[in-house]
């Protein structure tokens, strides 16, 4: 296994874009081996959670914020075959190429995080993307906005996420108007040997 930099125990300090961008280059060729090693779990119980709600798996799905690829592995393991994958940081979707998972992989930018037309896929994964130390919660009411009436997504929110209510705010607000259903919610373990646990959503677009 390849030395890290214990990069985890920094990851939820990040605050300015440019210092995330930097911490995710350095961090992008001994990523996979420093989340599993301390049982990282959060993409397996997404995948799972989706795979529930969709009647086939094949639907056209992005993996926002895919990274290195880790996310899609498990998507592809629980059946996804029409995978896209987007993500801010080059060195991460470097590695990600490598795995042969995605149909179609791009670098998205700050300024214009969701480089896609409205509607146009089936369903979207944020695994581990929105939270303390990423995406700023703005990014998922972006993406509610784009999403097509009867689409999925699946996401997480880890306890440091839960710690600030504005991210669980965002899933009530189009939740108790009636814009979307909440078809699954569980918290579960998330970095188990570091004692980090995170809730799973999955919601459909009404």
């Amino acid at each position: 296994m390849k030395e890290h930099n214990n990069h985890l125990s920094r990851a939820y300090e990040l605050e300015k874009p440019e210092d995330i961008q930097n911490f995710y280059s350095d961090w992008a060729k001994t990523y996979d081996a420093e989340v599993l090693e301390n049982g990282y779990i959060t993409p397996e119980r997404c995948a799972a959670a989706l795979a529930e709600f969709t009647p086939t798996q094949d639907l056209s799905l992005l993996d926002i914020g895919c990274g290195t690829g880790l996310s899609g592995k498990r998507l592809a393991e629980a059946g996804f075959t029409r995978i896209d994958g987007c993500d801010l940081n080059h060195d991460m979707l470097e590695v990600a190429k490598t795995r042969g998972i995605y149909n179609r992989l791009w670098q998205t930018t700050l300024k214009d995080p969701l480089q896609f037309q409205d509607g146009l896929y089936d369903a979207f994964s944020a695994i581990g993307v929105i939270g303390t130390g990423a995406a700023p919660v703005t990014l998922l009411y972006e993406l509610f906005k784009k999403m097509k009436h009867g689409g999925l997504i699946v996401f997480s929110f880890n306890d440091h996420t839960l710690e600030d209510p504005a991210f669980e705010c965002c899933v009530m607000n189009h939740t108790d108007c009636g814009a979307f259903e909440l078809l699954f919610k569980e918290h579960g373990p998330h970095l188990p040997k570091k004692g980090i646990s995170a809730n799973v959503y999955v919601m459909r677009k009404r």
